[in-house]
């Protein structure tokens, strides 16, 4: 566009929004090819396709971040909102909102080392699931015949673990299923090896671990995977992991933690020496036991010897003899007593019966008139008419008639 100013031609360049912040995109690109940031992440998200995406933050500004999967699929820890972090990338131009953004492509937290931190996230979550619970823990077997081993077989741990058991108890059986114990792809071998062993149930104890070394080289027997494999075997787990001093997530979630490979192999095989003393031990136990009890089985055998009942066998069931008798005795005075009573309550009853009894009252010259055919009772001379018949009942028998007229009563 051209304007008129004062008699003069001046040309301004006016830009399109996608033209300015191309420009912008260039020159923030161009200026911080590389930068090193520090902050704290907030409204962190994950997308289904797996980028990250979240806010870098301090006190004054805020600085918008994204971390894509085929970079951030390496991290060892998780990330979330009040984390700290150092970030590395290139300032870019998200062109379609107009947003100036840090591409991170790399990522380590602030003042924690990226597997400690991993190391430390872990355990808190399994430590809030009970993984580490002292209460599901099995016991290791008193006398395992064959001891399964989870480990690399070129190692040092294998020769060292072979060797003790073989001096040891050299009646164990071993049964080596071999692993990486050390990069890309050793946790899931060694968590399949536990799954298998578990699968054919040929061992009564397992093993697992490998020599020492750094943090990094112990990382597989700090991934969840291993983790959860060694919580769901039913065998009991040693796991057997560096040195005394090195800790791994393995050893929280393994029935029992030993401090070196060696140390498994010496806690696992027991001497034979050292059998046959708790052997010893326990027979002599027993025998101390079984002498006690014959003495106090003596003793009440002695009492009971010197009892009046031993003495005197005859008397006792004398005794009980004589007791029947008495029993009977009275038992037959008691039936007595209650027929002679109950005798004479009959016979009263028999007497008030009589007294009551309406035959009586005929013996006395009375008689009772009944009229026919109803053989109702005749009270009143209202309840007869002339030509009715009736029945007399008498002492001995009865009188049929017919009533020829009714006389009234005078009073």
């Amino acid at each position: 566009m051209r304007v008129e100013n004062k008699g003069l031609k001046e040309e301004k360049r006016i830009y399109s929004v996608s033209e300015l912040t191309e420009d912008i995109k260039t020159l923030l690109e161009n200026t911080f090819p590389e930068v090193w940031i520090e902050g704290e992440i907030s409204n962190f998200s994950q997308s289904q396709s797996g980028h990250f995406y979240f806010n870098l933050k301090d006190a004054k500004s805020v600085l918008r971040c994204v971390f894509f999967r085929g970079l951030n699929s390496s991290l060892k820890f998780a990330l979330k909102d009040g984390l700290h972090c150092l970030t590395f990338g290139r300032i870019n131009v998200y062109g379609p909102s107009g947003q100036y953004q840090l591409s991170i492509q790399r990522l380590e937290p602030k003042g924690t080392g990226a597997l400690q931190l991993a190391f430390e996230q872990l355990k808190e979550k399994l430590a809030r699931e009970g993984l580490f619970d002292e209460a599901r823990k099995k016991p290791l077997p008193v006398l395992p015949l064959r001891v399964g081993i989870v480990t690399s077989p070129v190692g040092a741990a294998i020769r060292d673990i072979v060797n003790i058991l073989k001096r040891r108890a050299p009646f164990v059986k071993i049964i080596l299923n071999p692993v990486k114990v050390q990069g890309e792809g050793s946790a899931q071998e060694i968590a399949r090896a536990i799954a298998d062993f578990n699968q054919y149930k040929d061992v009564d104890v397992l093993i697992v671990g490998r020599g020492g070394g750094s943090l990094e080289d112990l990382w597989a027997f700090n991934e969840e995977i291993v983790a959860r494999a060694i919580y769901a075997s039913k065998i009991p787990v040693m796991s057997a992991v560096g040195h005394e001093v090195d800790w791994t997530i393995s050893d929280f979630v393994a029935d029992v933690r030993a401090p070196t490979p060696s140390a498994a192999a010496e806690l696992v095989a027991r001497q034979k020496n050292e059998l046959c003393g708790e052997l010893e031990h326990v027979m002599i136990r027993m025998n101390v036991s079984v002498e006690n009890k014959i003495k106090s089985l003596a003793k009440e055998l002695f009492r009971l010897k010197g009892a009046y009942v031993l003495k005197y066998p005859l008397n006792v069931v004398q005794v009980y003899v004589q007791r029947v008798d008495e029993l009977n005795h009275r038992l037959s005075q008691r039936a007595k007593h209650i027929l002679e009573v109950t005798r004479h309550r009959f016979v009263h009853l028999a007497e008030k019966l009589n007294v009551l009894s309406p035959l009586n009252i005929l013996s006395r010259g009375y008689s009772i008139t009944f009229k026919l055919p109803e053989m109702k009772v005749v009270t009143e001379l209202s309840q007869l008419k002339t030509s009715d018949c009736i029945q007399t009942r008498l002492k001995s028998g009865s009188i049929v008639s017919q009533v020829l007229s009714k006389v009234e009563s005078r009073e």
